[in-house]
């Protein structure tokens, strides 16, 4: 069989003993031919082409170019110039890169969980994340107990007011017990009015702690992560080169060994500037919370003790020390207590 041409249909052409074209097919078979043709494509512009009986090839039509077209090549690849940059192999540059790092990371995290490979530890800072963390844990703590506290505090002060409500009603109403309900009813409202003072103190006290805790330190926190990313990175990078430079060395390996030594040098860079970011962050940190909590600290524990003193003035002195306004109803309007 002839080999077709790519861009060609082949046809079998009937031939006589002799190797000639058979007369009595010839004229059905040019019209057959006419109508398989593309449009445009006429008999004048085809070749036909037959050998021998005893020839191993058949016969084979080859199509011409259409007409005012240019001539093509009939084997051979077709090269196009690729002047503007794909976005697709750019993106698939990314993955590989990105499925490249995520594998190495893999691994070396994997081999430290197993104990065989090596990680770089900053003794330091380690230890003060790790106090940060457990502080972080224990500060939360304190938050969930002070949020119990308010909720609870709040509960007893819409009850001490009910209660001081219903025995202001009572002393209108009962003449011979009007006294003995008026001082009740006085004494629940004024103490309705310090837990309000005192849950004001004490909201301040959790929005302050809260602040800290779930925004300062996690924004902390978060730097670490970060570094302790960048930390796994500079490691598989590490251990890439080191198991490099243990090899041979020779025009194959050496082109690897450079191009490992530019990637370490990179993570390297970006681990000890994320190093140095937690270190400085950490430090801030540290003397934020110092302040924060002293003054909060020293906010509650007065609060708290002018409260169960009785010490009204002493806790209403509390909250404008700390700037605390509190805008609770009808705490503009006197008992009947304070109006004797």
């Amino acid at each position: 069989m002839a080999q077709e041409s790519p861009k060609n249909s082949a046809a079998e052409i009937p031939v006589t003993s002799n190797g000639q074209l058979e007369d009595s097919h010839e004229h059905s078979f040019n019209r057959d031919l006419k109508c398989s043709l593309p449009v445009g494509l006429g008999l004048s512009e085809t070749k036909i082409t037959s050998h021998g009986f005893d020839s191993t090839k058949e016969g084979v039509i080859e199509a011409g170019p259409f007409p005012g077209g240019r001539a093509q090549q009939k084997s051979g690849p077709v090269v196009l110039a690729d002047e503007v940059k794909n976005p697709a192999m750019e993106k698939l540059e990314l993955v590989r890169k990105w499925s490249l790092n995520t594998y190495k990371c893999t691994r070396q995290i994997i081999s430290e969980k197993l104990g065989r490979g090596s990680r770089t530890v900053d003794l330091e800072l380690e230890a003060q994340i790790d106090i940060l963390r457990d502080n972080k844990k224990k500060y939360e703590n304190i938050l969930k107990l002070a949020q119990t506290l308010s909720t609870q505090l709040f509960q007893m002060v819409h009850t001490q007011r009910q209660l001081g409500d219903a025995f202001a009603d009572l002393s209108l109403k009962s003449l011979e017990l009007h006294e003995e309900f008026g001082y009740n009813a006085d004494t629940q409202k004024l103490l309705a009015k310090n837990g309000e003072t005192l849950l004001g103190a004490i909201n301040f006290f959790i929005a302050s702690v809260n602040t800290l805790v779930n925004k300062t330190i996690e924004d902390t926190l978060l730097t670490v992560k970060q570094y302790e990313s960048a930390r796994i990175e500079y490691d598989a990078y590490r251990t890439d080169l080191e198991e490099l430079n243990l090899g041979p060395r020779d025009a194959n390996t050496l082109p690897k060994i450079e191009q490992s030594q530019q990637l370490f040098q990179v993570h390297k860079e970006k681990y000890d500037k994320m190093r140095n970011d937690v270190s400085i962050k950490l430090k801030f940190l540290e003397e934020n919370k110092v302040k924060v909590l002293h003054n909060q600290l020293v906010l509650f524990h007065n609060a708290i003790a002018a409260y169960f003193a009785g010490n009204q003035k002493q806790l209403e002195q509390t909250l404008k020390q700390f700037h605390i306004k509190l805008k609770t109803p009808g705490a503009d309007a006197p008992s009947w207590l304070e109006e004797q």
